[in-house]
């Protein structure tokens, strides 16, 4: 057997391997004296089917199989030793008049290489790591939430503003009937909650399922629909009141504090605030750190500047999915994900220089960690560490967890090496002005 290699240009190359009959003659022969063996033919003792009856049965397809098992594992073989780096799959060339009656075959395929480029974490324009915080509106909200949610329902005759009203909600011909307490001030429009102002048990309300909440998601909870049903359902229901009751906050007082965060973590208002405003902190810097790793994303693709072999990488995308595409459908596909190439590209470039290796400790851990994080949401803060050991050993024989936590540990990585190296400013704001600064 003999490969060579013709380089077109950088980023393109043509393999040639030469198979001649003595690299596979021996293995052909094998596979048919096994098939010899086994083969039911009338007429024949098993094992005892001439040998050339099995060569004109089974001979082509047999060939034809052990020099395409011949080729892969020479072509495989070959790239590794070279040490090339390939983009997608190496192609075969059409050849005009392939005779598999010869003796000796030539096949040719075409390579995209991968380009030679260099990354600088060197900007000249800093990045904003954005530092968000929670301000004064959002923070009076939680405390709010908090005393409602620690507080007490108080029965009354008649619905006001801001109260709860128990009913149950019907509509026979959309087989609607869902008992449901609907705090009042998720009823959206004056005309709608004017409705409820007054209503006492046994009142019956007619109400339109279009435009009723502020939140079309509270249809399904409410009315209990699913999910396609509700964002089109506009239909007229009756709501019949059964109790009517006000929210009554708890007070932020030493009990209610200890409750939420142990006896004497917290002793004022002011302790509650400052505890409120740290743990928001704690949960923006997921979303901070997310839009950091985006942006440097960016800077990185655009300040990075190299070519690809995009026709290959085309006709690659054209056989590559279960469904071959159009030449039109793969440069479609192409344009859609270069930029995602490019950026994997890069990314493995400054893993390699920078060794950001995910080791099997590392990975057992980050899931540790992580697992810890999730008992804790559950009133879990102080589980053994056999206990995690077991949780951990469970997660990471999942190949499919493995991946998904090698991902988010490698972007940790990333996001470490970025906040070290890249040109940053640190800019305070609230969530609000986060948000209308980033994704409006």
């Amino acid at each position: 057997m003999n490969i060579t290699r013709e380089n077109i240009d950088e980023l393109n190359a043509v393999v040639k391997v030469d198979i001649a009959k003595e690299d596979y003659s021996s293995k052909v022969e094998k596979v048919l004296k096994d098939y010899r063996k086994n083969a039911n033919i009338p007429g024949f003792r098993k094992g005892h089917v001439p040998m050339g009856m099995v060569k004109k049965q089974y001979g082509k397809a047999v060939l034809v199989d052990e020099v395409n098992k011949l080729l892969q594992d020479a072509l495989n073989k070959y790239l590794t030793e070279e040490k090339l780096d390939v983009l997608g799959n190496p192609l075969p060339k059409e050849q005009e008049n392939f005779d598999w009656d010869s003796e000796t075959y030539t096949f040719e395929f075409e390579l995209g290489l991968s380009p030679q480029f260099e990354v600088s974490l060197d900007n000249k324009e800093p990045i904003t790591h954005y530092k968000i915080v929670a301000g004064d509106e959002m923070i009076e909200n939680q405390v709010k939430t908090i005393q409602k949610q620690y507080g007490k329902l108080v029965s009354k005759e008649t619905a006001e503003e801001g109260d709860q009203v128990t009913g149950t909600f019907k509509n026979e011909e959309e087989g609607i009937d869902a008992k449901a307490t609907l705090p009042l001030d998720k009823i959206k429009g004056k005309k709608n909650k004017d409705k409820f102002i007054g209503a006492k048990a046994g009142d019956v309300i007619k109400l339109k399922t279009k435009g009723l909440f502020e939140d079309e998601h509270d249809l399904m909870e409410f009315l209990q629909v699913e999910h396609d049903k509700a964002h089109d359902l506009d239909v007229e229901v009756e709501f019949t009141v059964s109790e009517v009751n006000q929210q009554e906050l708890a007070d932020l007082d030493q009990e209610l504090f200890d409750k939420l965060f142990g006896k004497g973590e917290v002793t004022s208002v002011t302790e509650l605030k400052e505890k409120i405003k740290e743990d928001a902190a704690k949960q923006f810097e997921q979303q901070s750190d997310q839009q950091l790793l985006n942006d440097v994303t960016e800077m990185l693709i655009e300040n990075t500047s190299f070519d690809l072999p995009k026709e290959f990488l085309q006709k690659w995308i054209q056989t590559a999915g279960e469904k071959e595409l159009s030449a039109e459908e793969a440069k479609e596909e192409y344009e859609k994900s270069e930029k995602g190439l490019r950026f994997q590209l890069i990314e493995g470039k400054l893993i390699a220089e920078h060794d950001l290796q995910v080791k099997f400790e590392d990975l057992k851990a980050f899931a540790k960690e992580r697992i810890k994080e999730q008992m804790a949401q559950f009133g879990q803060m102080n589980p053994d560490d056999k206990e995690l050991d077991d949780i951990a050993a469970r997660i990471l024989s999942r190949q499919d967890e493995v991946k998904r936590l090698s991902e988010q540990l490698m972007n940790q990585k990333l996001l470490e090496l970025y906040k070290e190296k890249v040109n940053l400013k640190e800019k305070e704001v609230t969530y609000e002005e986060f948000v209308k600064e980033v994704y409006q």
